[in-house]
């Protein structure tokens, strides 16, 4: 379930959000790891893809990519890329078996209720083929909290991301972190991990 409030946000705030994210993706040492994951040609779901930045990327560097984001002011600007199959669909809506050569969930899963994570990620290891690539980005912290905007944030630490993962039936292969500047203003620092399934 979807925390309507967090999505209220989005929905307001959704160009000023794609301005936000509109740097230059193709740039993005992460991003250009999962694409080169991934097999010429092959499928990719960017979950919760906000105004489909990366998911263009993505299709410009020839994969067929499918969006799905929960707010549908996010999924109209996602779908103004000819190449973005872009709809809406919130995090449970996901299902379905070995269709994607690559799962990327940058910072939208960090929306997601901590008590819904396992259920999620089992179903997103279950639409990721065999030894197919997983990308996962989170803030880091303890709690579960509201920004100054309103958005819900569930935060975690590394040991539980790593646990989730495994748990769900990923092997990790890489991680990262940093820290960056948010929608609300303020800076976090997060953790990247990349799996395969």
């Amino acid at each position: 379930m979807s925390d309507p409030e967090t999505l209220k946000v989005y929905a307001a705030q959704s160009q000023k959000y794609a301005t936000l994210t509109d740097a230059d993706l193709s740039a993005d040492p992460l991003l250009t790891a999962f694409i080169a994951a991934l097999p010429r040609g092959g499928t990719a779901l960017d979950l919760g893809c906000g105004p489909g930045t990366a998911a263009c990327v993505m299709a410009n560097a020839g994969l067929q990519v499918h969006a799905t984001d929960a707010v549908s002011e996010m999924i109209a600007l996602a779908a103004q890329h000819p190449l973005v199959h872009a709809e809406v669909k919130t995090f449970d809506q996901i299902s379905g078996t070995n269709l994607y050569d690559g799962i990327w969930a940058n910072f939208s899963l960090l929306h997601a209720d901590r008590t819904a994570l396992p259920t999620i990620l089992l179903a997103l290891h279950t639409a990721l083929k065999p030894n197919g690539t997983f990308h996962i980005a989170m803030k880091l912290g303890t709690d579960t909290a509201r920004d100054s905007i309103g958005r819900q944030y569930t935060y975690v630490i590394e040991d539980e991301l790593r646990d989730l993962l495994t748990t769900a039936g990923f092997t990790i292969t890489k991680k990262h972190t940093g820290s960056g500047k948010g929608l609300d203003g303020t800076y976090a620092d997060w953790i990247a991990l990349a799996a395969y399934g």
